[in-house]
């Protein structure tokens, strides 16, 4: 097949930086067509530590201008979609001789109140761990903590609801599509693509935007035919899911003694995260899984703070990635810089090509206002900014409204029990309802595949979410695999398979 319109921009890559250039260039009139080779956030854009922060460690490296964007970015990203990022406290334990003295911490945290617009985020104070409920779970020697606010987000949800929200303005998502080719033509760029079910297409756009996160220089090179690309440094961090070791709805932040932090933070209620590592990664980022090193590291780390030791024995779940990092030369994996470098490639009457390296979830709305000053500069500006004062689908509600939103869904469907509501809310927001729809009672919601999953769910999922296996559902658009058992996770995938000949007995 082939799609004869010319599209302004064509997108490779739909992980956050991906989706969110395609959301922010279709709201300003561009035409856009975004291709993942895979499922959205099924690369780094899944595997992060949940967070929206500014990136406290990142001032010793001297990142002032990052951290800036990244503070200021809090709470617009938060008002933004306030059903999958909401504020949460962290607890820094000190004492004496630790690896940082406290007046460097309480420098630090100093800068992180003060450099960026907190107008909603309470600000830092000091903890006595003897008194604060905070202490119970830590060992007794740490006696200090300071607290300081920061923010979670549902990382996988922030890109599908990006790719959602852009398809719904008329950008053309393709998801388990592959570009295989790309080749300039004059002033346009003729891309060759293959579809997952092995069908062929060919676009046409005027620009080209790389954003195909640790396969960023791999694009570069099979795609464009480009020799010894080397852009970007492949760190691999690793996280640890264990049964719940605190019921302080604050999470942690953990110093080490070789300098490297973790955070242990409270996850999908039952349960505790833990991570993450860094080290450089050189393999293909497909096969990335956590090693026993880092298990044992995670472990190790943890277990000097808390007083009952975390160990493999507890883990329940674990997840990795790849972080592509822009390589700036920085000796170890940790010290390589978090922020992120765009590069316009392209001479006088060429197709214009424009690479994106390295970014954060935090700032990946502001890399897409930069990358559209860049496009703006090749092929004209259109619109103006405007993500800022917008809300992702299902996220129209105030910002510190969440509680009254789950307290009005189970108003509206009594049958709801609480956490089932939380859930939802957590998940669609506002479109909780519209996905439940007329029903009464429970038993109207379907099939029940375990956890709080069931088949009207499923069915949103695959037909506004372009979910199409089970992995899709129960880890990135959901995290239900946590709750579900083997036998339920069979009975899912068996009832996907099910749909999808019902698909094809009606094509």
């Amino acid at each position: 097949m082939s799609d004869e319109a010319i599209h302004d921009i064509f997108v490779i890559g739909g992980g956050i930086n991906g989706c969110g250039i395609a959301r922010d260039a279709v709201g300003r009139g561009y035409s856009v067509a975004l291709a993942e080779m895979n499922d959205f956030a099924s690369g780094t854009s899944s595997a992060a530590t949940k967070l929206i922060h500014g990136g406290l460690r990142y001032l010793e490296h001297y990142e002032f201008r990052l951290v800036r964007e990244a503070l200021m970015e809090r709470e617009v990203l938060w008002a933004m979609a306030p059903h999958i990022i909401w504020p949460m406290r962290f607890v820094l334990p000190f004492q004496k001789g630790g690896v940082r003295p406290a007046w460097l911490v309480r420098l630090g945290l100093f800068l992180y109140d003060h450099l960026g617009g907190r107008k909603l985020l309470p600000a830092t104070r000091s903890l006595d761990l003897r008194r604060d409920p905070a202490g119970k779970p830590l060992k007794p020697v740490f006696a200090k903590a300071f607290e300081y606010s920061d923010g979670w987000v549902d990382d996988a949800r922030l890109v599908v609801l990006n790719a959602r929200d852009a398809a719904d303005r008329g950008a053309l998502i393709l998801n388990r599509t592959q570009v295989v080719s790309a080749r300039r033509e004059g002033a346009f760029w003729r891309v060759e693509t293959k579809s997952a079910a092995g069908e062929t297409a060919t676009y046409r756009a005027r620009m080209l935007v790389n954003a195909a996160g640790p396969w960023v220089d791999k694009v570069l090179a099979s795609t464009f035919g480009k020799n010894n690309v080397h852009n970007v440094r492949l760190v691999q961090g690793s996280h640890i899911i264990v049964r719940r070791k605190f019921s302080d709805p604050r999470a942690y932040f953990f110093q080490n003694p070789d300098g490297r932090i973790i955070f242990a933070i409270p996850y999908e209620q039952d349960f505790t995260l833990i991570g993450t590592t860094d080290r450089d990664y050189t393999a293909d980022p497909r096969a990335v899984k956590i090693s026993d090193e880092e298990i044992s590291y995670l472990c190790s780390a943890a277990s000097e703070y808390f007083a009952e030791p975390v160990t493999p024995a507890d883990i329940v779940w674990t997840y990795s990635g790849v972080r592509p990092l822009f390589d700036d030369g920085a000796s170890k994996a940790q010290e390589a810089t978090r922020d992120y470098v765009l590069k316009t490639e392209g001479a006088e009457g060429e197709a214009p090509l424009l690479n994106i390296f390295g970014g954060k979830l935090t700032t990946y709305r502001r890399l897409a206002e930069h990358a559209l000053e860049k496009i703006g500069e090749a092929l004209g500006e259109k619109g103006s900014p405007w993500t800022a004062g917008s809300h992702l689908p299902g996220g129209n509600f105030g910002a510190e409204a969440y509680a009254k939103e789950v307290t009005a869904l189970r108003s509206h469907y009594p049958f709801l029990d609480e956490r089932h509501a939380q859930r939802l809310v957590r998940c669609y927001g506002t479109d909780a309802a519209a996905m439940i729809g007329n029903a009464s009672e429970k038993a109207a919601l379907g099939r029940h595949f375990g956890g709080t999953l069931y088949e009207t769910e499923v069915r949103w999922l695959m037909a506004r979410e372009w979910a199409l296996t089970a992995e899709d559902i129960l880890w990135r658009r959901t995290k239900q695999g946590l709750f579900l058992t083997p036998e339920d996770v069979r009975g899912l995938e068996d009832y996907i398979e099910d749909i999808a000949g019902e698909r094809l007995k009606a094509i």
